[in-house]
Order: C-alpha cells, then sequence, then structure tokens
C-alpha cells in the first residue's frame, strides 16, 4: 500500500522511500492505480528532497558569505 501524503521524517528517509518507489514500478507488476499512487507519492518525496536541498545550500551560502566576511575583515587589518 502506498504512504500517505505525509512528509518523510527526514531526507534520508525520503530517498530512501523514493528508492524503494523506484524499484517497485520499474518490476512492472503494480496495477495502474497503485502505480499512479506511488508516482504521485514519488513526486511529493521529490520536491521535498528538492526543497531540503535548496535549503541547505542557502544555509551554505549564509556560512560561506560569513566567513569570507570575517576573513575579508582581517585581510583588511593587516
Amino acid at each position: 500500500m502506498p504512504k500517505s501524503a505525509t512528509s518523510p521524517k527526514s531526507f534520508e528517509a525520503a530517498v530512501s522511500e523514493l528508492e524503494a518507489i523506484v524499484q517497485e514500478m520499474e518490476s512492472g507488476k503494480l496495477p495502474l492505480e497503485d502505480a499512479l499512487a506511488r508516482y504521485q507519492r514519488g513526486v511529493g518525496l521529490l520536491r521535498y528532497c528538492q526543497e531540503t536541498l535548496a535549503d541547505a545550500e542557502q544555509r551554505v551560502k549564509v556560512l560561506e558569505g560569513e566567513t569570507l566576511a570575517d576573513f575579508a575583515g582581517g585581510d583588511s587589518t593587516q
């Protein structure tokens, strides 16, 4: 049975569930309705993963910006 539309517990859980969905769909043994439900869940998981990665990338940029600002400030006092 497909999982509910709830958010996964973590990025890693989402990736693991996506891998399982891909394997099920590639088997070719799912009835059409089940395949559509898994596809829909997969799209939701993919969006969750993309948003999580975009958030992580933004956080890294902020951290790098702060680090670069610190280095630039240190260089200007020498």
